[in-house]
Formats: C-alpha cells, structure tokens, sequence
C-alpha cells in the first residue's frame, strides 16, 4: 500500500512504502481458526431443538463477536497501517477509525538498528528500531518485510543527507 500523496511535500520523494508483514496476521488467524473449531464442536455436541439450540445460537454469537474482535479489527489495523520513508522523513500512519501518525525527520534520526527474532528468519522481516534526538527517544517500527535492506537504503539516506553540500549526488570537483 503506498501512502498518499498529499502527505508528500513539493519536491519530497517517496523511497519506500510498506505495512507489517503479513506474518502480524499468523495469531489473528490461528484464533479465529479456534473459534471456528469451538463453534463447530458446540453445534456438534448442542444438536437439537429448544434449549440446546439456544444455547447453540449463543455460542455462535460469541463466536461471532470473538471473530470480529480478534481477526476483523487487527487486520483493519494491518490494513490501514503504513510505513513510509522519504528522503527527508520517516512517516508511520495506522488507526481505523482515528489515524493517528508519527513524522521523524531524517536529520534528527542518530542510530538505525535492527531486530531478527527466531520466528522473523524465515519471513524476511524484523524489527527497525530507530533513534532520534526527540523526547521519546526512539521509535520501533515492528515486522517490517526485507528490515536488512529497510536499513541499509534508511542509511544510505542518512549518509546523503550529511555530506557536505557540495558532495551531494556527484556535484563538486
């Protein structure tokens, strides 16, 4: 999903685009998976009239509001959430209802690191952990697909951006 464009200032290009890893999905999935199962058995075992099936329609409805809970709203959440780098700033969106966003400009960014958990190796993705010279300190952008080369063109931004002027993209003696 790439962001929009009107949060790009004149003459601000885009570098990269990105959400979570799908792999954000994996729990989300794997719980709505036993809710259906719980349903199911539930049908199963409650399978008649009267009270029984009363008591079915209720599992169901649980089942129901447990599914939207637990699987609808975090793949919205996936869904609206995007990562952005610029060659000027770092910009995260997400929310559904209420967007809510968090800008870092790339002079104030002081460190570019990154995590690869165990269950990260086999998707191609981690954490980047980002620091600046704001109050917070730092920002952690988690599952971030191909995070090895998310860092190495972050760095290669930053680099760009403290050369002297002079310097910057072939200009110079």
């Amino acid at each position: 999903m790439a962001i929009s464009k009107k949060l790009l200032n004149p003459d601000e290009r885009l570098i990269i685009s990105t959400r979570q890893h799908p792999k954000a999905l994996i729990g989300p999935v794997f719980v709505l998976i036993l809710l259906l199962a719980a349903g199911i058995a539930a049908q199963v075992q409650l399978d008649g009239d009267g009270f029984q099936g009363t008591l079915s329609l209720i599992v169901w409805v649980l089942v129901g509001i447990g599914a939207l809970w637990f699987f609808v709203r975090p793949l919205l959440v996936w869904l609206t959430s995007v990562h952005a780098f610029t060659d000027r700033r770092i910009i995260t969106r997400y929310g559904i209802i209420t967007r809510r966003g968090h800008d870092i400009p790339l002079a104030r960014v002081s460190d570019v690191a990154i995590e690869i958990n165990l269950l990260d190796r086999p998707f191609g993705c981690g954490s980047l952990l980002i620091g600046d010279a704001s109050p917070n300190g730092s920002a952690r952008l988690n599952d971030i697909p191909h995070v090895e080369e998310t860092q190495r063109r972050l760095n290669e931004l930053l680099h760009e951006l403290h050369r002297a002027p002079g310097e910057r993209r072939g200009e110079g003696v």
